[in-house]
């Protein structure tokens, strides 16, 4: 069966299709993530390219670009977070909070050496990210 869920910016303007599953779910350390969410933590998961479709205000997606490695999606009326392009293994963050019905299943922390907030649940926690996703794989204890 096709799952599919619907997710929009915080004013609506931007809407959004996921159909099928994700590639992975968890949570990312990184102060870059941290920085934009505002937050210690933030919540991802990772899709093709191909599940994901904008089903409205295509011409309110604003883009920026801090490196090479992703390419953040926002809106440009409420400045709401959409997305994340990874061009370098081809996949999309799609921030779990912008899909209200999105059973949000984590199953590993990234980046955790760059870590504010220690996280006691039992996941993995890498130090950079897992090999199929370009890091090192290294896993750190809680």
């Amino acid at each position: 069966m096709n799952q599919q869920y619907i997710g929009s910016c915080f004013c609506g303007s931007v809407k959004f299709e996921l159909s099928g599953a994700p590639k992975a779910m968890g949570y990312c350390h990184c102060s870059d993530c941290a920085t934009w969410s505002a937050a210690p933590i933030s919540g991802f998961s990772l899709w093709n390219p191909d599940s994901v479709k904008i089903l409205k205000g295509s011409e309110n997606i604003a883009s920026f670009n801090k490196s090479d490695k992703s390419h953040r999606k926002f809106c440009r009326i409420c400045g709401g977070h959409l997305m994340m392009e990874h061009p370098k293994i081809n996949l999309i963050d799609i921030y779990p909070n912008a899909v209200p019905n999105f059973p949000h299943v984590p199953s590993m922390h990234v980046h955790y050496q760059e870590k504010s907030l220690a996280v006691l649940d039992g996941l993995p926690k890498y130090n950079d990210l897992p090999e199929m996703f370009g890091g090192t794989g290294k896993i750190l204890q809680e």
